[in-house]
């Protein structure tokens, strides 16, 4: 289970965890397991990672501008948590059991996806994890990121760092779960 990280390197070595764990756990299943639904209204493994994928399409961009911008100056390895990303993080923390409402345009519910979903995700897998080493020579504490749905509101570098991949961990989490039933009910 995740719990609050606090450094550049906790991140990293997470991010290279789920990394290990989407290429070890879905890469060799075939579609029909990739789109299997529990129930029609949960997700797939697949709807899982365009979830994901929805986001890295934002983030992934504005954390690399903001890094880029903010490189240089007092590097700070040690990341801290204002309260809008503390309570952005307790939303999306895979302990966290309640159900959060999606906005709508990053539901990927009854979305038409095929494996080029899953080498998407590896692809923004791969630039979080050069962004975690860009971020090691960038002050975490500058507010820069603004949130995607609300965008007046901002987080701090690490902190949406922190959001990106305890967020991911949540849907990795969730898509293994899907995983499980699809064994559970083939072996039936």
């Amino acid at each position: 289970m995740m719990t609050a990280m606090n450094t550049i390197e906790q991140l990293a070595q997470a991010a290279q965890t789920q990394n290990d764990t989407i290429t070890a756990e879905f890469a060799s299943l075939d579609l029909e397991a990739l789109n299997f639904k529990p129930a029609p209204d949960s997700w797939s493994i697949l709807e899982c990672l365009e979830h994901l994928n929805r986001y890295s399409r934002y983030y992934n961009p504005a954390l690399a501008q903001a890094i880029a911008r903010h490189a240089g100056g007092p590097a700070t390895q040690q990341i801290h948590y204002s309260w809008l990303g503390k309570k952005s993080m307790e939303m999306v923390r895979p302990q966290n059991t309640k159900k959060h409402r999606t906005v709508k345009h990053m539901n990927p519910n009854n979305s038409r996806l095929n494996r080029s979903t899953v080498d998407e995700f590896l692809r923004h897998l791969a630039q979080l994890l050069q962004l975690l080493q860009s971020a090691r020579s960038t002050n975490l504490d500058k507010k820069a990121i603004p949130i995607e749905f609300f965008k007046l509101l901002k987080l701090r570098i690490g902190e949406t760092l922190a959001f990106v991949v305890i967020h991911q961990e949540r849907h990795i989490q969730q898509a293994l779960r899907v995983k499980q039933l699809l064994t559970t009910q083939a072996a039936a």
